[in-house]
């Protein structure tokens, strides 16, 4: 009968028919009133017959020694509300299952994103050198960079403007020290230099342009470097497009040493010299020199005059003097720098 009352707890058991009188159990040795179902509960009197029957049962509060509840709203005098489990570390811990749920879909999304993207190189000159840093190749005495032209480096006719390919020559030359393991405190000069307050100035710079790149396009810069005189450094540059590997732009210039603090010019020390001497190379300058003699300009001589040029902040560079691109600027606008144009040639002293 206990497995029987728990059981009809979950699954209620229709009554009897009232017919059936009392049924004995050979098991239990007991007889259970029609009057009573299995849950134990109490029911109407009914009538059999002439026979008249009532029973008042109830259900054990306990089975084997466990409390069990009365349904139906009914409590025994034994019934005892129970207390809620005492806190312990595991009860109190939360749902892993849904955080890893939420993991996993985490995972799975980022991983459909990463299988949608697209991280082949689109360029061949991006297998060697992705991020623009630029190397040493050629028996390490020439530095190769590329630069992507970009929307704020061309003019109305969306090609890169000469003091973008100017910026790109003084990128690589500075870049080209530094990779070398050269590069000092200065703009470009040495430790020995840094010692004895001396900087590189530019002299002469002839550029020659063939084509000038558009935006979007990929150029790549060669550069290096040779002795000139005793007291002097030549620097070498060539731009081809990355793709075709056409010639876009050569360049040739002349380097000399100045005093940083007395603004004259110096002598390369040795110490110097056997510094940047391993690096240089003996090959003949990429851009024939021009010998011709450019003419004074007065203010009688010259087509264009501006006064009042006041070098800005902006035009200073770490040296604390005009950069030298600045003035391509300065000859671009005004045209009164000593100057001389001849097709996509340019000259300035």
């Amino acid at each position: 009968m206990v497995a029987t009352a728990a059981t009809s707890a979950i699954f209620p058991v229709a009554s009897p028919p009232p017919d059936s009188g009392a049924k004995s159990s050979g098991k239990l040795g007991g007889s259970i009133p029609n009057s009573v179902d299995v849950r134990g509960i109490k029911s109407k009197s009914t009538t059999s017959g002439n026979l008249q029957v009532k029973a008042n049962a109830q259900a054990p509060s306990k089975v084997n020694g466990t409390k069990v509840a009365v349904l139906d709203g009914r409590k025994t005098d034994d019934d005892v509300i129970s207390s809620p489990p005492p806190r312990t570390f595991i009860n109190t811990l939360p749902d892993w299952s849904m955080l890893l749920a939420a993991i996993t879909t985490i995972f799975l999304a980022a991983e459909k994103q990463w299988m949608m993207m697209d991280w082949k190189p689109k360029r061949a000159d991006m297998l060697y050198d992705p991020f623009g840093f630029g190397r040493i190749v050629q028996d390490g005495l020439v530095f190769r960079q590329n630069f992507s032209i970009r929307s704020y480096e061309i003019g109305a006719d969306r090609t890169a403007s000469i003091e973008t390919l100017m910026n790109h020559l003084q990128e690589t030359a500075l870049n080209h020290v530094k990779s070398a393991g050269l590069l000092g405190d200065g703009f470009g000069s040495t430790p020995e230099m840094c010692k004895r307050n001396l900087i590189w100035v530019v002299s002469k710079m002839q550029v020659v342009v063939d084509r000038y790149p558009t935006w979007g396009d990929v150029v790549q810069v060669d550069t290096w470097v040779a002795a000139s005189g005793k007291n002097g450094m030549r620097r070498d540059w060539l731009i081809r497009d990355s793709n075709t590997g056409d010639i876009l732009t050569r360049a040739s210039s002349l380097w000399v040493m100045m005093n940083k603090e007395t603004r004259r010019l110096a002598k390369i020390p040795d110490e110097v010299r056997a510094e940047i001497g391993d690096y240089f190379v003996d090959s003949p300058p990429i851009v024939d020199e021009d010998g011709r003699k450019l003419p004074k300009l007065d203010d009688k001589t010259a087509d264009y005059i501006r006064t009042g040029l006041t070098p800005r902040w902006s035009d200073l560079d770490v040296n604390q003097h005009v950069n030298n691109v600045k003035y391509i600027g300065w000859i671009l606008e005004v045209k009164s720098v000593h100057c001389c144009f001849s097709k996509q040639k340019l000259t300035f002293i």
